[in-house]
């Protein structure tokens, strides 16, 4: 694996930096108490200012500040007109601009295009606090209140649409938001080592647009550089012949992609291009992209090297206030009250699921804090947190279990262009001991003053179940009444095109689960959560999902439907209808079906809510039309019944049922536990977990 300097090897010397302010300022008051004229760096977010690790705004501000800048804040400013933006006066250096934790489109709207009328992300749950397509609108201000600074672009809304990607909510191809904002840089991914970088050389005069070499970042250009050579990759009817990213050069080589034109022409190519992005994902092999747009390129750089675990120790060890900026007042921020007694152990992941942004984001190297760090976190939240009652509400990350997990060769790791490391099986090469993690477990629970640590972010379970030692400890001392885990389908037809592994993963963890339960003395229940309408999806598997559910005795309230979110995997199967999984050609591609229309859509969701008889009709007539009349009918081997109960509003459920909360993917899931069973315990907030759209992990210019 490549090497990198350590991110705080350009930490200035503690006499000539200035002492951390309690809250990056967020007014002209705020400075002037500060003692500053000017500020080198302001961040607009859209995102409510919270100085917690888990939000990018404060490490991205806290970072800098490491290295002696003066950081501002403008948070969810009014973009109606410039003037909000002049707010702190003009940045010294440059502009940072995020749409914040999430892309904004997804945090608007639903899978179905409907407008929420909530952002969990703003006081008191309040919408309509950020613009569409945000960092577009704030850069368009931001170069109004003062054109000549430059803008530099991050987060996830930036991350996944760095390249020409499918709009759901247009449903067009929409060009690089580079392209479209005019800004002079783009971070992707985890950006602390590339904004250091450009903080840095634009402290010794250097404009972000002439950094062209900086890893996780895109820039402009108008022609290729001196030195460099293009592998022409824009097209699959006459491609150039393949070439190693090991070969001679290769760390001076380009790979052309379809251009925005072409994608937006051809699907065919779209999916191509897809699946070249994603297999130039590695650190340790990826070359730069190219894309043409119009008469310039967008030109991405290879993705940042990851950040070894003394690095990750110093980012979570900054000086953060652990709050919301008391200008919030007594607000309510739903996603400040979900991870402020919550602790992120680590970031990436390696599963790979084709519809979750978190792989190409953050990438499928596992990046670790230490267990000094972790535990020290865990005693600032006792400490200084206001209102912990002894109760830890996650100790996670993007996946709960993945914590140290790594390839046992570096040399190996640092070739490999497989998409998954545990799909379609779990790779040879990956470690999958969990004992540093249940080490860990044990040591945070003897921390004095901690009465329970819950696990609620979202559990690998094909790596737990080799790993009996770790079944049994998660059980026995972190699951409250429930545990939530993802099968996502029951079908081998959607689990494919998902990256997911097959149910017999989880009749084996169900059962390995019930013996820790039983041995523990306790009443748990695992609780499956699935998606509907994902591409590959047919009528017949989502029925077949249902019947699972019946015979389960799962009754789902609030389901996902699948959202084509910008440049993954799944969204490339979505809009070509081809496999990016697999080679992409004219002829001989496997075609992917989806459930586009309305009908068919609500047709899968309401396969997951077979119980809810505001649904009986439409499952009705699709269960005539697959000639599976038998599932009509009064008793418990029928899915539905014949009748249909007056004025059928009213959602009854069987006695004993009692419904419970899980979220996944920015939607609540109330979700029934088998028929005549009722919980053991309360429903916790460890036993909850966290939307994947309201993850603090995927965070603004540092982004995770």
């Amino acid at each position: 694996m490549l090497a990198a300097p350590n991110l705080f090897a350009h930490r200035p010397d503690r006499s000539v930096r200035p002492k951390a302010a309690p809250f990056l300022p967020m007014s002209r008051a705020e400075m002037d108490r500060l003692g500053w004229d000017q500020c080198d760096v302001i961040v607009v977010t859209g995102d409510a200012y919270i100085d917690h690790p888990s939000f990018g705004m404060a490490i991205i501000g806290r970072l800098l500040e490491s290295q002696g800048l003066r950081v501002g804040i403008i948070a969810q400013p009014d973009w109606s007109s410039a003037e909000p933006f002049k707010i702190l006066g003009k940045p010294r250096l440059f502009w940072g601009v995020t749409g914040g934790n999430m892309d904004s489109m997804v945090n608007h709207y639903t899978a179905d295009r409907r407008l929420r009328h909530n952002d969990s992300y703003t006081p008191n749950d309040e919408g309509g606090k950020r613009p569409d397509r945000a960092v577009i609108v704030y850069s368009q201000r931001c170069r109004e209140a003062f054109k000549d600074v430059p803008i530099v672009l991050g987060g996830i809304e930036a991350s996944l649409r760095r390249i020409a990607q499918y709009d759901h909510w247009s449903e067009k191809i929409r060009r690089s938001v580079l392209v479209d904002s005019k800004a002079d840089m783009l971070v992707y991914g985890n950006a602390e080592r590339a904004i250091i970088e450009i903080a840095q050389r634009a402290l010794k005069g250097e404009s972000p647009k002439a950094m062209t070499d900086i890893r996780g970042t895109a820039i402009m250009r108008s022609s290729l550089p001196d030195g460099w050579t293009v592998v022409d990759s824009s097209s699959i009817d006459d491609p150039s012949a393949p070439v190693s990213p090991r070969a001679a050069g290769a760390d001076r080589m380009a790979v052309r992609l379809p251009s925005f034109e072409q994608v937006t022409a051809d699907k065919v190519l779209y999916a191509h291009a897809s699946r070249v992005l994603h297999q130039e994902s590695n650190p340790g092999n990826a070359r730069a992209l190219v894309q043409r747009h119009g008469d310039r390129d967008v030109w991405l750089n290879p993705p940042p090297i990851p950040l070894e675990t003394n690095e990750m120790d110093g980012v979570y060890d900054l000086s953060y206030a652990r709050a919301p900026h008391p200008s919030y007042g007594d607000a309510r921020i739903p996603a400040w009250e979900m991870i402020r007694f919550s602790v992120n152990i680590m970031r990436g992941c390696f599963g790979g699921c084709s519809f979750c942004s978190i792989t190409e984001h953050e990438g499928r190297i596992i990046q670790s804090r230490s267990e000094g760090s972790i535990l020290r976190e865990i005693e600032h939240i006792r400490d200084k947190t206001k209102g912990f009652t002894g109760v830890i509400s996650d100790m996670g990350g993007p996946t709960a279990n993945m914590y140290r997990l790594a390839c046992k060769d570096k040399e190996t790791e640092s070739v490999c262009r497989r998409p998954s490391c545990v799909f379609p099986d779990i790779c040879k090469n990956l470690n999958t001991d969990h004992s540093s993690l249940v080490q860990l477990y044990r040591k945070a629970r003897a921390v004095p003053g901690v009465k329970k640590i819950h696990i609620a972010s979202g559990l690998r379970y094909d790596l737990a179940v080799r790993n009996p030692e770790y079944v049994k400890e998660l059980v026995t001392h972190h699951v409250g009444g429930y545990l939530k885990i993802a099968p996502e389908h029951t079908e081998p037809g959607p689990l494919g095109k998902m990256m997911k592994p097959g149910m017999g993963a989880y009749d084996e963890f169900k059962r390995m689960f019930d013996k820790a339960a039983k041995e523990a003395g306790k009443k748990l229940y695992l609780i499956p959560y699935f998606i509907a309408a994902h591409p590959g999806t047919t009528d017949e598997d989502m029925m077949n999902l249902a019947l699972w559910l019946k015979r389960n005795g799962f009754k789902a309230d609030q389901v996902q439907t699948f959202l084509p979110s910008p440049m993954s995997l799944a969204t490339a199967m979505y809009h070509s209808e081809r496999n990016p999984l697999r080679p992409v050609r004219r002829v001989g591609s496997e075609i992917v079906s989806s459930a586009k229309g309305l009908k068919q859509r609500r047709l899968h969701k309401a396969f997951l809510r077979y119980h809810d008889p505001e649904n009986w009709p439409i499952l009705r007539e699709a269960l005539k039309r697959m000639g599976r009349e038998d599932l009509i009918g009064p008793g418990e081997e029928h899915l539905i019944p014949g009748w249909q109960p007056v004025g059928a509003t009213a959602k009854p459920r069987e006695k004993g049922g009692k419904t419970f909360l899980t979220q996944q993917a920015g939607q609540g899931r109330r979700v029934v536990p088998p028929v005549g069973k009722a919980p053991g315990a309360k429903p916790t907030a460890g036993a909850g977990g966290k939307p994947s759209g309201m993850k603090p992990r995927q965070t603004n210019l540092k982004g995770r």
